[in-house]
């Protein structure tokens, strides 16, 4: 029943003001813990929240007495809420290996303990120990880069086109990477590039706008499905700076196509003097052949074949942190350190602690150690042991489980066509609708977060890390409760 407008004033004179509440024992000691603003914050929410129930008539004398006993747990819980991290982990189970939305590729156990041991004390980030004197940020990855890409270092004869040797550094992400090569090789001169290569990638960046931000004047050729390498060749005049080339990672085009074979580009840029810049997008440092996955060049390979400079990032395919990636001729890599845009795109140590891990990993032959390669890894066979060990632990109860056969995807931007055979748990919940259920997953500590398809839920275990399997037994036994 409506409260009758002549009693509001006297449910409000029953609300306690913020002072009275924070001499409570209780309050006093949870704001010697977590802060006195914090306290005083969650007291008037709570306060403002009965005085609107209260005005909008939702309240008579004794629910606001019965909200006034439960007062002080109501701060606490408020309290707890506002201090707890936005940012926190989630159990991805949706098959994709690089969730841009969900964080990329996770990192391996070795960065951690490197990220920890580093960011807790000083380090020799930009400090030459053996000389005192100062040094260079980047000399801590660029000497592993160059084990892994730089085949002169190990067989003493040079990659085609890698003279003078292969540098790198590294900046904040792939749009930053692009952004330095574009504004250190080609500032107020053009640029060519083909019509089907103009992307747009996540977050609705686009490469047309990236040149745009470095000064470089866009000049495209050939057509959305169709460029041959005479396309750039007629192009070039005196204003021309580069040759660009953009890997065509999230999207495919089909049918009726033809494309510049890089070597093609190669002899081109060779010939009339030219630097070529390939934007690799993922960047993989391992074949993905292995995997079976086809049309998706590693660095090594574009570098092999003579491209100038490639740019990729590091928290896709190369399975690490987020940074924006230049490796290629030292020469041109100097050049691009000198420019003082370097410096406002840098990473910190953090990212560079990170990174070393994760190269490490590499240069051991540890593939295994890298999450994201791992789950590339995995067989159809070993993930439906997993499913049907998790779909064994469910009592008979509101769920109906099935496993069957599904799909896995890199995603990141990558192999947009390739696919990984999987094993998925469907489910459904007595009850509740396929989103409902989902949403009810997502609830979950942790979340859960999983696709939806045919009036379903579908687990994909392929991302789901071993240890996270009992957690997803207890939050789907806690649906089935409700």
């Amino acid at each position: 029943m409506p409260v009758k407008i002549d009693s509001i004033a006297d449910l409000y004179r029953k609300l306690p003001s913020v002072d009275e509440l924070q001499r409570s024992s209780e309050l006093a000691a949870l704001a010697a813990s977590e802060g006195q603003a914090a306290v005083t914050d969650a007291a008037r929410a709570v306060l403002a929240s009965l005085r609107q129930e209260i005005s909008d008539g939702r309240l008579d004398a004794s629910a606001v007495d019965l909200a006034l006993s439960g007062l002080e747990n109501a701060i606490i819980r408020r309290v707890r809420q506002s201090l707890k991290y936005s940012l926190h982990p989630v159990i991805n189970a949706t098959g994709v290996i690089l969730h841009t939305n969900l964080g990329r590729a996770p990192l391996p156990a070795s960065t951690l303990e490197h990220i920890r041991e580093t960011a807790a004390s000083y380090s020799n980030l930009e400090f030459e120990v053996e000389t005192g004197e100062r040094g260079k940020r980047d000399v801590h990855v660029d000497r592993l880069f160059r084990k892994l890409l730089d085949e002169s270092a190990a067989t003493g004869v040079p990659a085609r086109g890698a003279e003078p040797g292969i540098s790198t550094i590294v900046v904040n992400n792939n749009a930053a990477a692009v952004l330095l090569a574009l504004n250190t090789l080609a500032e107020g001169g053009e640029v060519i590039v083909s019509r089907g290569e103009l992307v747009e990638i996540g977050g609705s960046f686009r490469i047309p706008d990236v040149m745009s931000k470095s000064n470089a004047i866009l000049r495209e050729v050939g057509t959305t499905n169709r460029t041959r390498v005479s396309d750039y060749e007629k192009e070039i005049n005196d204003k021309t700076r580069l040759l660009l080339r953009v890997h065509r990672s999230n999207f495919q085009i089909t049918g009726f196509t033809e494309q510049p074979q890089i070597e093609e580009l190669v002899s081109l840029a060779r010939k009339r003097k030219l630097p070529l810049v390939e934007d690799l997008g993922s960047g993989a440092l391992f074949d993905l052949r292995l995997i079976g996955v086809k049309g998706e060049p590693s660095v090594l390979d574009s570098l092999r074949q003579g491209v100038d400079v490639v740019t990729y990032s590091g928290d896709k395919l190369l399975g690490g942190p987020q940074a924006g990636i230049l490796s290629g001729r030292s020469d041109l890599i100097a050049r691009m350190r000198a420019n003082s845009l370097f410096r406002a795109l840098r990473v910190d140590k953090l990212t560079y602690a990170a990174l070393e891990a994760t190269l490490l990993a590499y240069v051991k032959g540890d593939h295994d150690a890298i999450p994201a390669l791992r789950m590339m890894h995995l067989s159809k066979e070993e993930i439906g042991r997993r499913a049907e060990a998790v779909a064994e632990k469910i009592i008979p109860s509101r769920l109906s489980l099935e496993v069957i056969d599904g799909e896995s995807v890199i995603g990141g931007g990558a192999a947009p066509s390739a696919v990984l055979p999987t094993r998925l748990l469907a489910i459904a919940c007595e009850g509740l609708s396929a989103d409902e259920f989902s949403s009810s997953l997502r609830a979950a500590d942790p979340p859960i977060i999983a696709r939806v398809e045919d009036g379903r839920v579908l687990l994909d275990l392929r991302t789901v890390f071993p240890q996270q399997d009992e957690a997803i037994v207890k939050a789907l036994i806690e649906v089935a409760r409700k």
